[in-house]
């Protein structure tokens, strides 16, 4: 028999894993890696390239080369509990040898293995986010079996336990994926310990059988910040070497920043603000009872509710801290008997709960007219078959009813999933008209006055899937905006199971079309003949005015020198607008570099361009004002010099937005980072910061908070870096302060005086610039510019102080922290 030009031996055999493990090498050609065939029961079930790394094998052997082994796993069918007879052959058909514990000079050919059915994971360790080990992970535990989540995993840091946990958080982008079972995510925290800038070994694994996950283990650094990290570093200094000094370790450790509350621990948060909810409830009970007790009626159409979602539903309205209401449940032809015995079941039990009975099913739309017939109350409040109200949300809705004399209440809302999680809350603003249009961002717990829902008429049947939108619109046609009442408590749970709309809007996507149509229709009978489109599919929906009257505007661009930076904001403008009627007057505060004179001296010929020359210490307020005074233009933008424009649509966009109403006082662009993040979409207010740009740094191509990147919208302030302004308006309220706040928060300033007019400001997302923020001036932080950074602010905290608008800026949720990441960083339960 010939010798083989093969050599290899196996090294491991996991009888469990069914994981082997060898070399192998072709002596004739040892520098390219053997292939080796996997045979079971004399089939071929796989072929394995031995060329993974064993510098061992090399040494011994003196190869040229390192890649001599291999590892694979058998098959799913060899555990079935039934022996099955293993080999493995080179490419000339030889075998290659087995360990004979036995007879350890007599190796095997073959292996019987036998094993039972081998749990099988699909798993990613994500990695770490905002603090916290992220990740997800499903098994399959016979080949027939369903994918499932729920699966119990270890997390060690460095070899030490940080515990053991289940993966039971929802993950709906998994479940979009790989058709499993939702709650497979996991959200480990990481001890404060391991922030301390120094490389940390990760590891995840399952239990019982520790099979690392996807991407374990993983070595990273923590840091929250360099103090942190120094923090900690003292820390475990102390720890490890001065045990002893357990004073000093203690006041050490009180200095280190506490990890902040967000969206990404939201179920804790959201516990600890439930508790406390209800306990302010209850004192405010105490404190001052209702002097009225108005009826609400509740509506709920049903149609094949699940038994438990449904019966939890209706338990919730029982539970109501607040009696005084009655409960309509419609039966929408559902020909489901357990159904109907369940309604009237409840209705024997409970006076205050009534059915109506339809004989063929009518949908959403038909059910709830059919409930709005029945009610008896002054109030009518929506709700959903499968969702939850907390417990107080009916007193306080009425309560805030009879306070304001609001005749359109709405709250905010969150989510629950089937293992009882809370998630993906939708805080709201206060009252915006412009964000409505773009998204049904009121949605849940909505309570209407009685008469006004009958003046409203019936939900149409033909925007099914948006008929709440449309009756919202509908709404808001025949009522005031003072009527219209934001209660800033979370009072509503959406069910959020793998069918539901609160999971996926793909679920119901006719909802997206029939959404477009009645946005559509509303502005029709506003006299508006817009055009009205779906973004990315969603129900999200941008508009497109119909103006064709073209305003005159005055670009006003202060700057210094800095010719390449100025030159390309002036030409990116010249090249690129479609809209016409414009002029740009350059603000030349002191310019003194001979090229950019010489520019100057030939971009002024140009016939949209003009020169104004202001000759004393820089104030950013001062030279907006005086470029203001001299134009006549129907609107002003304001505009930084390290702000480049090419989007050809970008003056149409702003002056549309301003267009759109007599009420809108200012309109703020989409800014850009050179990298693509976002350095501007709105500027929330408020005593803590003055003012914070939202959602800066995170990519352009995310939605942001329930859609407010991509969403035009009404905010409070917007960046002065590129600011439109009636002319008219401007004048009224005496611009930019130029003698308090010369350089920072005059924006803001200006903002809060047109809000205090009666104005709105429109955040316009589709208006997108790139701004190479403080280039111009440089940053705040500069040693030279502390000392009047402080002044300015400290003017702004004075003037301010008492305004509402300031104190609790109505287009940002008061659950968020603006000190931190807004929309994300969540304020303590107990301070709100």
């Amino acid at each position: 028999m010939p010798v083989s030009q093969f050599r290899g031996y196996v090294d491991v055999i996991d009888t469990h894993s069914g994981i082997i493990r060898g070399w192998a090498i072709n002596l004739r050609n040892p520098f390219r890696p053997a292939q080796i065939h996997v045979i079971m029961d004399g089939q071929e079930v796989m072929q394995v390239l031995c060329d993974l790394p064993r510098e061992d094998v090399r040494m011994t052997l003196h190869t040229p080369s390192e890649k001599l082994g291999f590892q694979f796993t058998l098959p799913q069918a060899a555990f079935d509990e039934e022996p099955h007879e293993i080999s493995i052959r080179f490419e000339d058909r030889s075998a290659l040898p087995f360990p004979n514990e036995e007879d350890p000079l007599t190796p095997h050919e073959v292996i019987t293995f036998t094993q039972c059915p081998r749990t099988d994971y699909k798993s990613c360790v994500d990695g770490l986010h905002e603090g916290f080990l992220r990740g997800w992970v499903i098994a399959q535990h016979r080949p027939t079996e369903a994918w499932e989540g729920n699966v119990v995993i270890s997390v060690q840091a460095d070899g030490i336990s940080l515990g053991t946990f289940r993966a039971n958080h929802y993950r709906g982008d998994v479940t979009e994926a790989l058709h499993c079972e939702p709650n497979c995510g996991f959200e480990v925290p990481i001890p404060q310990q391991f922030h301390d800038g120094i490389p940390h070994t990760f590891t995840v694994t399952t239990l019982p059988d520790h099979t690392p996950l996807a991407g374990s283990p993983f070595i990273t650094a923590l840091v929250d910040d360099q103090l942190t990290a120094k923090l900690v570093q003292i820390e475990n200094t102390i720890a490890n070497l001065h045990r002893q000094l357990t004073t000093l370790r203690r006041e050490t450790h009180n200095l280190i920043p506490k990890r902040p509350l967000n969206l990404q621990h939201y179920d804790r948060w959201a516990r600890r603000y439930y508790a406390h909810l209800s306990e302010q409830t209850a004192l405010q009970r105490q404190a001052h009872p209702l002097k009225e007790t108005p009826l609400i009626s509740v509506l709920c159409p049903t149609w094949r509710p699940d038994e438990d979602d449904f019966r939890a539903a209706v338990e919730s309205v029982i539970g109501q801290t607040y009696p005084h209401w009655e409960l309509i449940l419609v039966d929408d032809g559902s020909e489901c008997p357990r159904t109907t015995k369940l309604i009237q079941d409840y209705c024997k039990s409970d006076k205050r709960i009534r059915s109506v009975v339809l004989p063929k099913n009518q949908g959403i739309a038909g059910a709830t007219n059919a409930a709005i017939k029945a009610a008896r109350g002054a109030y009518i409040a929506f709700f959903d078959h499968d969702d939850l109200l907390v417990d107080v949300a009916l007193e306080r809705m009425v309560r805030a009813a009879l306070t304001t004399g609001a005749k359109l209440l709405y709250c905010d809302e969150d989510k629950v999933d089937a293992a009882g999680h809370f998630l993906e809350p939708n805080l709201k603003p206060d009252y915006d008209y412009r964000y409505l249009l773009g998204c049904n961002y009121i949605c849940h717990l909505t309570v209407m006055e009685a008469d006004l829902v009958r003046k409203i008429g019936p939900l149409e049947g033909q925007y099914n899937g948006a008929q709440d939108h449309d009756f919202l619109l509908r709404a808001v046609e025949l009522i005031s905006r003072e009527a219209i009442h934001h209660v800033p408590e979370i009072l509503y749970h959406w069910r959020k199971t793998p069918n539901s709309t609160a999971s996926n809007i793909g679920n119901k996507s006719y909802a997206v079309k029939a959404g477009v149509e009645c946005v559509t229709a509303h502005l029709h009978r506003q006299k508006i003949k817009a055009t009205v489109s779906s973004i990315d599919r969603l129900s999200l929906y941008a508009i497109q005015w119909p103006f064709r009257k073209q305003p005159s505007v005055s670009i006003i661009i202060p700057f210094r020198d800095q010719l390449e930076m100025t030159r390309n904001c002036v030409e990116s403008l010249l090249a690129s607008q479609k809209y016409r009627q414009f002029e740009i007057i350059l603000v030349d505060n002191f310019s003194v570099e001979k090229d950019t004179l010489a520019w100057l001296e030939s971009v002024q010929n140009h016939k949209k361009v003009s020169v104004l020359r202001v000759e004393e210490p820089f104030n950013y307020a001062r030279l907006n004002n005086r470029a203001a005074s001299q134009s006549t233009s129907d609107q002003l933008l304001f505009l930084n010099n390290d702000v480049i424009i090419t989007q050809p649509d970008f003056l149409t966009n702003m002056v549309h937005e301003a267009l759109a109403s007599p009420k809108i006082g200012a309109v703020g662009a989409r800014l850009l980072y050179p990298n693509g993040t976002i350095q501007h979409a709105g500027v929330a207010v408020g005593p803590e910061v003055i003012g914070v740009h939202v959602h800066r740094l995170q990519p352009n191509t995310d939605f942001g908070y329930i859609g407010r990147i991509r969403l035009t919208h009404e905010v409070t302030a917007v960046t002065g870096a590129a600011l439109m302004v009636p002319r008219t308006l401007f004048d009224e309220i005496g611009g930019f302060d130029e003698t308090s706040l010369a350089v920072a928060y005059n924006d803001v300033d200006l903002c809060l005086k047109i809000r205090s007019s009666g104005h709105t400001i429109i955040y316009c997302a589709t208006a997108e610039a790139i701004h190479h923020e403080s280039y111009s001036r440089g940053s705040d932080d500069r040693p030279e510019h502390e000392a009047r950074f402080f002044h300015e602010k400290q003017v702004m905290l004075e003037r301010w102080k008492e305004n509402l608008l300031f104190k609790n800026d109505p287009a940002y949720p008061h659950y968020f922290r603006q000190d931190l990441r807004t929309f994300f960083d969540l304020r303590n339960p107990e301070d709100i």
